[in-house]
């Protein structure tokens, strides 16, 4: 569906130039829905455009559905852009227009429908993403969610093939995030759409997409299946946005009640678990057998896509030799672990 191969993009000022992507590869399936994550600067916004050539590269190519688009013509590039839907992190919606106004705009200014065709699609459209009591309110009467709900059914519009998501979430508290990620899901079910989304969010990562790529400096640094990049990280950079993220936030959580003792018999480790093995009893399995205590200080369970899920953070209280015994139990029943202390 989607190959990126080589791509380099760079920018130029008075004093230097700057080198934006370097030498990107990647390659999406038809309906996945690929994530690429970065920090501020990584190169992760630009990438996503140069999907549909808002931003043009330097060198490279990307072929959508089999055709290079940093070749064609103007006029052929046009018609492919209205197969690619986009869904800004601001919205990027005409407060002076209604909600149906908003949805109705690109059907209107393709001209191949009639009045009636657009109504009973922009209604369709608005009942999908939950705003059919809404067709008339104005943007700034909605919530940040709604406005979100309304930017991706107006992306719908034109019945795309590939759907871009840049930072869709990242203004939105956790609950209306995960509602506009349910709502991802679903259209990426009910149309097989394709979709690329950039965060800088690992839950978003981890919540519904089938593959990501890590970005750092314009350079992918790491790429798979998001089972196997959360739970066995390779790059640095990786590992500090899952292991880093994830612990730090942990130990937030339970520093109101919980102060780690530095001893050679006391240690901090995150566990992750996936498949069946998060509703095993595994701890108290390990407990028995090498007679080491565990204590739960957090812990959750949820999906990685719809795979269960589990993490949490444990003490672990038994000898270096009982914790080494431990660690290997883990590694032998596929348990992603993480010493922190």
């Amino acid at each position: 569906m989607i190959e990126v191969k080589n791509l380099s993009l760079s920018y130029s000022n008075k004093k230097q130039k700057v080198q934006v992507l370097n030498n990107v590869s990647l390659s999406v399936a038809k309906g996945e829905i690929y994530g690429i994550i970065g920090k501020s600067g990584a190169g992760k916004s630009t990438l996503l455009k140069s999907l549909n050539l808002l931003e043009k590269p330097d060198s490279g190519s990307v072929v959508i559905d089999g055709i290079d688009i940093t070749k064609i013509k103007k006029d052929e590039l046009r018609k492919i852009r209205q197969s690619i839907g986009m869904i800004f992190q601001g919205f990027n919606l005409l407060n002076s227009k209604t909600a149906f106004d908003n949805v109705a705009l690109p059907l209107i200014l393709q001209g191949k429908l009639t009045k009636s065709e657009i109504k009973t699609k922009v209604d369709g459209l608005l009942a999908l993403v939950g705003l059919s009591d809404f067709a008339h309110k104005h943007p700034d009467s909605l919530s940040g969610g709604q406005k979100q709900r309304l930017g991706i059914a107006r992306a719908l519009t034109t019945d795309p093939i590939i759907l871009l998501s840049d930072e869709a979430t990242s203004a939105l508290d956790p609950e209306t995030t995960n509602s506009i990620l349910e709502l991802l899901l679903t259209i990426n079910e009910k149309f097989g759409l394709t979709i690329v989304l950039i965060t800088h969010e690992i839950d978003v990562i981890r919540k519904i997409c089938d593959k990501v790529a890590v970005i750092d400096k314009g350079v992918i640094v790491e790429s798979g299946t998001t089972v196997d990049v959360i739970l066995h990280p390779k790059h640095e950079l990786t590992r500090k946005l899952i292991i880093e993220e994830e612990s730090h936030r942990y130990l937030e959580q339970v520093s109101d009640f919980y102060k780690f003792d530095k001893t050679d018999n006391s240690h901090l480790v995150v566990i992750s678990f996936i498949g069946n093995t998060a509703f095993d009893p595994i701890l108290g399995q390990i407990s028995h057998e090498l007679d080491i205590t565990f204590s739960i200080l957090r812990g959750e369970l949820g999906r990685i896509k719809k795979m269960p899920f589990g993490q949490m953070l444990v003490e672990v209280r038994g000898s270096v030799s009982q914790l080494d015994n431990a660690l290997k139990i883990f590694k032998q029943l596929n348990v992603h672990y993480e010493l922190i202390a």
